[in-house]
């Protein structure tokens, strides 16, 4: 979970309890947090360059033009395109729990010279060009990118002379990743586009309903009327990672929602999103959290409480 120094949050001011904004502006790019203490709804958002926003602290629930609502949660990010309306609803943000949210906005100008970079000195698996990212792209963030968020935000609202020259460096390496992540294409429901046919849409369905159940190779490829080799490679192919690896990202994604709830214990938890054990459920989600699930639990009751 991204975290927000001790320095920035006695050095930021606090003039409305509903997305707040500390800004930071360099040459290729502006940083925005945006904090809200108070449950709002239908709060609207826009900004005039390409952003990548990634969730600090609390609950979201997003509502993007032609897409389906989701809720968004600590270690998800979103890229949106210039111009793009944002309407959210903050159903759980209090004074003592507040909701946090990173924006990072990105020149266009930046954003094509890594393309150029790119098609220059990184090949593709398939050979072909590079190309702008598909916006409203909704993913949970790995760990190089955790890394480059949290050095990012102490980056910006550092007094250093040659911060200009360090965020620029960061900046392109955010921005591969994160055109590299899109390539792999780990989509959410409501952008979930698959080329084969309604069978693995209808397996991807299941998977999301039924999280809190034993899920395996073998049963899933039965409803999707597949062999199971045949399946796995389908679902590869389509999604970029193995049906498990997307069955486990779907349920730490549920864990992270749930460990924010403290009257569940973390084996209520770990049950409910269908691990096995709790060593399982402890090893997975510090691999995509860099937190075991009982920190991640204590730092959610610290924010609410202090």
């Amino acid at each position: 979970m991204l975290k927000l120094s001790d320095t920035f949050l006695k050095g930021r001011r606090l003039e409305t309890m509903v997305e707040n904004q500390t800004s930071y502006t360099l040459k290729n790019a502006a940083m925005h947090v945006f904090e809200t203490h108070e449950q709002a709804e239908k709060v609207l958002l826009e900004f005039s360059q390409p952003v990548l926003a990634s969730m600090i602290e609390g609950k979201k629930i997003m509502h993007l033009r032609d897409y389906e609502s989701f809720d968004f949660l600590p270690g998800e990010s979103l890229v949106l395109p210039a111009n793009e309306t944002m309407c959210i609803d903050f159903p759980e943000a209090k004074s003592k729990n507040p909701t946090r949210c990173l924006a990072m906005a990105i020149s266009e100008e930046k954003i094509k010279n890594v393309l150029q970079f790119m098609n220059e000195s990184i090949t593709k698996d398939d050979e072909k060009e590079w190309s702008l990212m598909d916006y409203n792209f909704h993913f949970v963030n790995d760990p190089g990118i955790f890394q480059i968020l949290q050095r990012l935000l102490f980056l910006f609202s550092e007094n250093h002379p040659s911060k200009d020259f360090f965020v620029d460096n960061m900046l392109r390496e955010l921005i591969i990743r994160i055109l590299q992540t899109n390539e792999r294409k780990i989509y959410t429901s409501s952008q979930m586009s698959i080329n084969s046919n309604n069978r693995l849409s209808y397996v991807i369905r299941y998977i999301r309903e039924h999280l809190d159940e034993p899920l395996n190779v073998e049963d899933l490829s039965k409803k999707a009327y597949m062999s199971p080799s045949h399946f796995y490679r389908v679902f590869k192919n389509e999604l970029g990672i193995s049906p498990i690896e997307f069955i486990n990202n779907e349920r730490i994604k549920l864990a992270t929602g749930l460990l924010q709830n403290p009257r569940l214990s973390i084996k209520d938890i770990y049950m409910r999103c269908g691990f096995e054990s709790r060593s399982y459920f402890n090893r997975v989600f510090k691999n995509r959290q860099q937190l075991s699930p009982g920190e991640y639990q204590a730092k959610v009751k610290t924010i609410r409480y202090s």
